[in-house]
């Protein structure tokens, strides 16, 4: 098995695409409900693949040979998952909540590589 990197990707675009903030707070607080459900029944359905659940992420600073600043980035949270192939991984992710309910963008899943050499 490989090892994944999912990244869940928020946008502005897709924030303002969903009118989340024109939706009464009492809808707001229903689709949270849904989409948290859903979300965990995703990682039931999944729990063989996940490795590290992950959650939301903070506030970024980068850090160069400028120094240390805050930035700003579109990643919202991450999962460690396991799957057979690189297409089997993105495959976990078909119609996940994070942009089938909420007003995700999208996910993005990366494979761990080996560091050459060790």
């Amino acid at each position: 098995m490989k090892k994944f990197l999912a990244i869940y990707i928020g946008t502005a675009e897709a924030f303002e695409k969903s009118n989340w903030n024109a939706r009464p707070e009492a809808q707001r607080q229903q689709i949270e409900q849904e989409g948290m459900r859903a979300w965990g029944e995703w990682a039931a359905k999944h729990q063989k693949s996940i490795l590290v659940q992950g959650g939301p992420l903070g506030k970024t600073k980068r850090i160069s040979s400028k120094g240390i600043s805050d930035i700003k980035n579109n990643m919202t949270g991450y999962v460690l998952i396991q799957a057979e192939s690189h297409e089997a991984a993105a495959r976990l992710f078909d119609n996940h909540p994070h942009f089938a309910i909420f007003p995700g963008d999208s996910v993005e899943v990366m494979e761990c590589t080996s560091i050459p050499g060790m």
